[in-house]
């Protein structure tokens, strides 16, 4: 079973980096033979969405992007995953640039598929981790509901973070993460 976790902070030690850390271990420790892995997407050489041609490409008819880049290769890990975990710092109420840059493109070209988005059913937990203020956790967390849902993936969790609720709900997370490999696993079986 496969388990991409996608981290969108630039930060690899703060509080985004933990969440991130958090979902792996919880994942990896759930069932034997589980391959869980983080992604962090600031690495990853995705670039923003082009608008191509009249604003849609090949992402409208051939469910792939045009533009090349690191996109294709996530795109293609996303897919064949089995389950995902999309953690991101809160910017201003919504996700970071990177996890911004990826999920339009990635919502043009499985939302787009409809019923047959390669996405469909798949468990994602969504975690929005707001170290500052911690405002901005709400509007972040309905921005990454809306995004399950255009994907057809099945909205396992929303998990709202902040530096004054972050150990328990850390532990929260891993347990979220577990849970749903268990289930996939008992599934599967």
């Amino acid at each position: 079973m496969k388990v991409i976790v996608l981290s969108a902070s630039p930060n690899t030690g703060g509080l985004t980096a933990a969440c991130a850390r958090a979902a792996v271990e919880g994942a990896a420790g759930a069932a034997a033979g589980v391959d869980a892995r983080e992604i962090r997407l600031n690495g990853a050489g995705v670039g923003l969405c082009r608008a191509c041609g009249d604003g849609w490409g090949t992402c409208r008819t051939g469910h792939d992007c045009q533009a090349e880049d690191g996109f294709q290769h996530l795109h293609r890990q996303v897919v064949a995953a089995d389950a995902l975990v999309l953690v991101t710092p809160v910017y201003w109420g919504e996700m970071s640039e990177s996890a911004k840059a990826f999920t339009d493109r990635l919502r043009r070209c499985e939302a787009s598929a409809g019923d047959a988005s390669r996405l469909k059913g798949k468990p994602f937990i969504a975690v929005a981790a707001a170290g500052g203020t911690g405002g901005g956790l709400v509007s972040c967390l309905a921005s990454m509901e809306r995004l399950i849902q255009h994907l057809r993936a099945r909205q396992y969790d929303l998990v709202a973070v902040n530096r004054w609720n972050r150990d328990y709900k850390i532990r929260a997370i891993a347990a979220a993460a577990a849970t749903m490999v268990r289930e996939l696993a008992a599934a599967a079986s």
